[in-house]
């Protein structure tokens, strides 16, 4: 006899995830299409532009080919970020208020799987979305422009030269995991509102914090608190990147700073957070009675 697959619960309580919510895919989709489209009507003047490169210094040159690689690729990501945040905020709230919660308790998936397979959407899933669209995206920009500067009769080459694609996957790649592991908490904060909000789960996900700050701010004039939500917005790129000017680029390999990102302590305190607040939203799944 075959043992029990525990994992398959989740498994499939991830795809219900992916089957109930399409903009978790469609929206990056969108976003890579609309990109897509303006990239390829820009490449109607490329030749031209690839022809004055020698006149510019090489940090210009550089810039003029990789910044539409790299800006596509950001509004995907920013997208999925968007994406990741009020799917979380309606992912318990809605099956409460829908009562489908009364059908989910039937099967024989625990609180537990459920609460986690909606926690990977924006940990996991997301970014993996993300990452495929931009990367499939880039492939094909670079497709396009290869085919425009050979028919205009300029040649591919000094786009080929300037394009470092295996190190610009590499950096997005790395850049997406420490992401969301540094929001990690984030997230699943949203979850515990959406867990135990009755209505407007986007002022209750805000106001406390607000509030918590203002608080802070009259009482004590100190900012502190308001410095750890900040830093735990945009504090990844400090903590995961070497910066040089406050700038970073997509294709360097050196500016990644791994060591140092594993051993900072805002992870490891930001993931001991999230699993408290995960496990509270599971407590709160099993108790809450749909609205």
């Amino acid at each position: 006899m075959t043992e029990p697959n525990d994992t398959r619960p989740l498994y499939w309580s991830v795809r219900r995830e992916l089957w109930e919510n399409r903009s978790i895919y469609l929206a990056p989709l969108a976003i890579g299409a609309v990109s897509l489209l303006a990239y390829s009507l820009s490449t109607f003047g490329l030749p031209s532009r690839v022809r004055t490169l020698p006149t510019l210094d090489p940090a210009k040159q550089h810039a003029v080919l990789v910044m539409p690689y790299s800006a596509a690729a950001t509004l995907i990501i920013l997208t999925a970020y968007v994406v990741g945040a009020f799917y979380c905020l309606d992912a318990l709230h809605g099956e409460r208020r829908d009562r489908s919660i009364l059908f989910w308790k039937s099967l024989p998936v625990s609180d537990r799987a459920a609460v986690l397979a909606k926690a990977s959407i924006p940990l996991v899933v997301l970014p993996l979305v993300a990452f495929t669209i931009s990367l499939a995206m880039q492939l094909v920009m670079l497709f396009l422009s290869t085919a425009v500067l050979q028919l205009s009769g300029v040649g591919a080459a000094a786009l080929w030269r300037e394009l470092p694609l295996v190190p610009m996957t590499i950096v997005m790649a790395y850049g997406l995991t420490v992401h969301a592991l540094w929001h990690a908490p984030l997230y699943a904060w949203l979850l515990l509102v959406s867990s135990w909000a009755r209505r407007a789960t986007l002022l209750w996900a805000v106001l406390p914090p607000l509030a918590i700050g203002v608080f802070e701010r009259i009482v004590f004039q100190t900012t502190h608190f308001a410095s750890l939500i900040k830093d735990r917005l945009i504090g990844a790129m400090a903590s995961a990147f070497v910066l040089e000017g406050h700038t970073h680029d997509i294709d360097r390999l050196n500016q990644l700073a791994p060591g140092r990102f594993l051993s900072s302590p805002g992870l490891w305190i930001g993931l001991g957070v999230t699993a408290a607040l995960v496990a509270a939203s599971v407590r709160l799944r099993r108790h809450r009675e749909p609205i």
